[in-house]
Order: C-alpha cells, then sequence, then structure tokens
C-alpha cells in the first residue's frame, strides 16, 4: 500500500490549488509542472524563430512524440496521427464515413454525450439510423454488456462507437471482447479511448480495431489539447476533418494519409510534443513505472469506494471488477437540472471538494464519480464521505 507521506510529497509536483481537494482528475486530466515546464521551454524555443521550429525542429519533435506513444500503446507508427482530443478523432472517423439511408450505427446509453452529438450530427446530415444498446446498471457481470450490445447489433449495423471506460459511470467496458466480437461479424468498430492511455493498459495492434482514438491529457497528464488517431492499414484512405497543404505535397515527403493529418493549419504543437516527457516523468515518481501507476491508482479509487459505501451506504453503479481509477455512486435525487448540479456546487463551496455530480437522462439517475491519480490521498475521499453524510441528509 502506498503511504501516505508518498502521496503529499506527489501532490507538490502538481500546481492544484492547495485548499481544494481534486477528486475530479477524470474531466480534464491536470498536468504536472515539469511537464508544463518543458512546453514552456519548447514554446520559448519555437518563438526564437517559429519556421525554423515548424519546419525542422518541431518535425523532429513531432516524430519522436508519435513514435513515443505508440511504443506505449503498441500501435503501428504509420497509423497514428494527432488530434487535439478524443472528441475530435471521433467526429473526423464519423464524416469520413460513406452512409446511406438504412445503414446503423450503434451507441450505447452510457456513451459520452458529446460523441453522442456527433453520431446525431452524422444521423441527421444522411439519413442512417442510430442505435442504442442499454446498459444494465448496477452491473455484476461483463456477460450482461456483451448481451445488450451485441443483441442491438443487425445486418445494416456499419460502424459500433464502443467505450474503454464509460465516462458518466466510470465502468471499464469489456472492449477487448467486444471489439473482436463485432468486429467478427464484419462490422467496424469506432474504440472511444478518451479514458485510455494510462488508465488502462491498451495494446492497439492486437485489438486491431478500424479506429481507435484517445486523449493524452487525461491519464498521461499531458497539457491540454493532446490525444491520437489511429486508424487501421485497409482504412487509410480517410482524409482529417480540416484539409490544408498536404492535400498537395508530394508523397515523396510520406503517405497522403500522414501529409494530411500532420499539417491541418498553424497551431500550437507543444501539447503533443510533450508527450515523451510525461511518460518519463510520472514514471519516474512511482515504483514499478506505469504498471505501478496504473495498479496503485485503482487501488486507491477501490479503498475510497469501500469507505463512501460503508460510511455514506452509496449504492456503487457495479462490482469492483469494473472499476478503473474511477468509481461512481447513484445519487438520489432528479437527474434534470438546467445546469450545474446542486450538489456539486455545495461540495466545492461548502466543503472545498471538486467532484462531479451530474443528472444522466437516459438511465434517470444522478452520478457521483471519483477519480484518483498520484497527487490523491485517502483523506480526500474520508473527507468527501462526511460531507456527503452532511449535504445528503439536507
Amino acid at each position: 500500500m502506498i503511504s501516505d507521506s508518498y502521496d503529499a510529497s506527489n501532490r507538490s509536483l502538481w500546481g492544484l490549488r492547495a485548499e481544494i481537494d481534486f477528486l475530479n482528475h477524470g474531466s480534464f486530466g491536470a498536468c504536472p509542472k515539469a511537464v508544463l515546464d518543458r512546453q514552456m521551454e519548447l514554446r520559448e524555443t519555437m518563438e526564437m524563430d517559429p519556421v525554423e521550429f515548424i519546419d525542422n525542429v518541431g518535425r523532429e519533435l513531432w516524430a519522436e512524440a508519435l513514435n513515443r506513444l505508440s511504443d506505449f500503446i503498441n500501435a503501428d507508427p504509420a497509423g497514428m496521427v494527432f488530434v487535439p482530443n478524443a472528441t475530435t478523432g471521433v467526429n473526423t472517423v464519423l464524416r469520413s464515413l460513406k452512409l446511406d439511408s438504412g445503414d446503423k450505427i450503434l451507441v450505447t446509453d452510457t456513451t459520452y454525450q458529446a460523441c453522442r452529438n456527433a453520431v446525431d450530427a452524422v444521423v441527421q446530415r444522411s439519413g442512417c439510423e442510430v442505435t442504442v444498446a442499454h446498459i444494465p446498471l448496477p452491473l455484476d457481470d461483463e456477460e450482461e454488456i456483451v448481451e445488450a450490445v451485441l443483441g442491438a447489433v443487425d445486418g445494416r449495423t456499419r460502424l459500433a462507437l464502443i467505450d474503454t471506460i464509460s465516462s458518466p459511470t466510470g465502468i471499464r467496458m469489456p472492449f477487448e471482447r467486444l471489439v473482436r466480437d463485432i468486429q467478427n461479424l464484419g462490422i467496424d468498430v469506432l474504440l472511444d479511448a478518451a479514458h485510455g492511455p494510462g488508465l488502462v493498459p491498451l495494446d492497439i495492434d492486437a485489438l486491431d480495431a478500424a479506429y481507435v482514438t484517445g486523449n493524452c491529457h487525461k491519464w498521461l497528464c499531458t497539457p491540454k489539447g493532446s490525444a491520437f488517431l489511429h486508424v487501421r492499414e485497409d482504412k487509410r484512405s480517410m482524409r482529417p476533418l480540416v484539409i490544408s497543404h498536404g492535400a498537395t505535397l508530394p508523397e515523396s515527403m510520406g503517405s497522403r494519409f500522414r501529409l494530411e493529418f500532420d499539417w491541418t493549419g498553424t497551431l500550437d504543437p507543444t501539447p503533443w510534443m510533450c508527450i515523451p516527457a510525461a511518460i518519463d516523468h510520472l514514471a519516474s515518481i512511482s515504483p514499478g513505472g506505469w504498471g505501478g501507476i496504473m495498479e496503485r491508482n485503482r487501488n486507491l479509487a477501490l479503498r475510497a469506494r469501500s469507505h463512501i459505501i460503508s460510511e455514506v451506504g452509496l449504492e456503487p453503479v457495479c462490482s469492483e471488477d469494473f472499476v478503473t481509477s474511477m468509481a461512481a455512486f447513484i445519487i438520489p435525487g432528479s437527474p434534470f437540472f438546467p445546469d450545474v448540479d446542486p450538489l456539486h456546487a455545495r461540495l466545492l463551496e461548502r466543503h472545498g471538494i471538486q467532484v462531479p455530480v451530474q443528472g444522466w437522462p437516459p438511465h434517470n439517475r444522478r452520478y457521483l464519480r471519483i477519480s484518483a491519480h498520484l497527487y490523491n490521498s485517502i483523506d480526500q475521499y474520508e473527507r468527501l464521505a462526511e460531507a456527503l453524510k452532511s449535504e445528503l441528509r439536507s
């Protein structure tokens, strides 16, 4: 078990506000000071001579980052491109598809809302249909997920959008099995690994999904605006959302897929260039490297989950088998609020606890979701339990 002194020493490596218990790493991540220092160094170098940096030095740093990330998740670098976030990756794939009236896209009722919105936009434009697989909660057996998803597939399903980890519920989906079983039916899978790198082990080559997109700014702790899209070799005729100079550059400079995705207009490339620094920095401060980080964070989330269940009496959304470094609970009350859930606001304003509470209308429920990373410790979740007892009584 990791000691409390280890947690406290780690906390100083982040710039998080000392007066706030930050239990919401899963939303946007949090970047360590050392990685932010690396980003500032890169930005200063770039601004000394932007042309030299972008045309020469930056190309090498970009390639290094792409190769390091590919190694980290065992992916073919030739199919790896950078995007600013996983939602962009999902939109890129969806808008590349040639869909007809009667074709179907499969999602679940725990699909991230931004991605569901992207699916709905494509449905409206193309005339295709969306099929929703209903995940039964609380969840005890992965067969329930597999049966629900495969039971929603039919001969007109063209694409299945599957999560690694469900954002609203924090549930680890049996994504390896779902990718295999769905694609064995001749249906392409778009794996939304927004909660993927650094949270669960990923082997993109073994998965062999048609498309995988994921964030680095969450559990890898890179600066914001750092994500990837991996496209299987037989799907690389697709094009980015933004068409720019890569469309006419000579193929002697690289594949058309690489040229088009690597240059979509002027932007700040430093979030992606910080990927090697983030991988190395976090591995250096944790016993056991990244395997140790994932194990430690999951153990802390399980310990916090048990404490909240026993002290507050909240019902978890799933059994321990589906818990990673996030865990969620069912909160009593209506899920329909026009803006911020009042419990979320009270926990922050009265108790200094940053933790998400949100209504999820597809389930007619409210969920509270905790996250655990290297800067968190059990005393923070103990304070959350006390705050919940106070607020839920009132």
